[in-house]
């Protein structure tokens, strides 16, 4: 396990353990080390992280695909206790059980988030389940009830059903009525997701002839494609006339410069490239999905896999499982008294 290492400018107290940043590259370059504890300003909270989650966003970030201002603290996706508001914070007060996404700083013992970052969590929420579903739950409700909103009927596609995100698609389009036909790449993936509640598993190899076939030859209404490069075009021949292909993650790559006579000549097909700031963009939008989503979760909807969680300081070695493609559900890091 690696040591925390302290930073030479860090002040002696208060303190806290974080991961850090310094140039972008592999997971090596995810470094525990020790800074000051950060103050919460005007309109923020601090909050004492109980467990962070680990994506493909923060690969994203660490490598360099997206970009961040060097040193910094990656992460995303949290959930924990309030320890301090800073001034002008009405709505909440130290103690509150919080969760929060799309917020740069999560892989720490504490982190500042904005209040209109923030979502109340339930009392009969676990804090590790609000953190595994924070940023993917969310995601996957826009995914299905706006970007393209799973009806009744519907044949639908979701490759990675096995991870997080695509475990989440699999179970909300079920619950909406879909037929939803899984991606995945080993036969324990293909049960996992069989599980979650598709109607059928396959895997890589052909999947849009194998999808075809399926469906008597029409394709599905929608594929919900995580993986990117290497899938695309499967995954726009695997759709129906004017069907749909939301391209919600590129875990194996970044899609290239596409040709739209492409989607002319496939049937009048539609393309999306979502993200979450144009879904989720107030704090009103934010609190409205996080109480569907901690809604969906208290019913039973969605049900959090977790594959693993780790120590804060092992988050070099949760970003080369992540990207192993070895996991199954969600992946948290935990600051070191929180693990029990």
């Amino acid at each position: 396990m690696p040591s925390i290492e302290s930073s030479p400018s860090a002040p002696s107290s208060p303190s806290m353990h974080a991961i850090r940043v310094t140039r972008p590259g592999g997971p090596e370059e995810l470094r525990p080390e020790r800074i000051g504890r950060p103050a919460p300003g005007p309109g923020e909270v601090l909050v004492r992280n109980a467990a962070v989650g680990v994506n493909f966003i923060d690969v994203y970030y660490r490598d360099g695909t997206y970009a961040a201002q060097a040193p910094f603290t990656p992460g995303q996706e949290g959930a924990g206790v309030v320890e301090a508001v800073g001034e002008g914070v009405t709505g909440l007060t130290a103690g509150a059980r919080v969760a929060y996404t799309g917020q740069l700083g999560a892989y720490a013992d504490f982190t500042v988030v904005p209040e209109a970052k923030l979502i109340p969590v339930p009392d009969g929420v676990d804090l590790k389940e609000a953190a595994a579903v924070a940023l993917q739950g969310i995601a996957a409700h826009y995914l299905t009830h706006e970007t393209h909103p799973v009806a009744e009927g519907e044949t639908v596609v979701v490759l990675a059903a096995a991870g997080g995100l695509g475990r989440f698609l699999v179970q909300l389009a079920a619950h909406r009525g879909a037929r939803v036909i899984a991606v995945a790449s080993t036969p324990e993936k293909r049960k996992t997701a069989l599980d979650a509640g598709a109607e059928h598993a396959i895997g890589y190899e052909e999947f849009d002839g194998t999808v075809r076939s399926l469906t008597d030859g029409r394709g599905a209404h929608a594929v919900y494609d995580s993986v990117g490069a290497p899938t695309y075009l499967s995954s726009l021949r695997a759709l129906r006339r004017r069907g749909t292909l939301v391209i919600c993650g590129l875990s194996g790559g970044q899609v290239p410069p596409l040709d739209v006579e492409l989607l002319r000549g496939a049937g009048s097909l539609f393309l999306t490239r979502p993200t979450m700031k144009d879904y989720v963009y107030d704090a009103e939008t934010l609190r409205a999905a996080g109480e569907a989503v901690f809604g969906y979760l208290a019913a039973g909807v969605i049900r959090p896999l977790l594959h693993d969680v780790l120590p804060l300081q092992e988050a070099a070695g949760a970003h080369r499982l992540l990207e192993s493609r070895a996991t199954e559900g969600k992946l948290l890091l935990t600051p070191a008294d929180e693990r029990s």
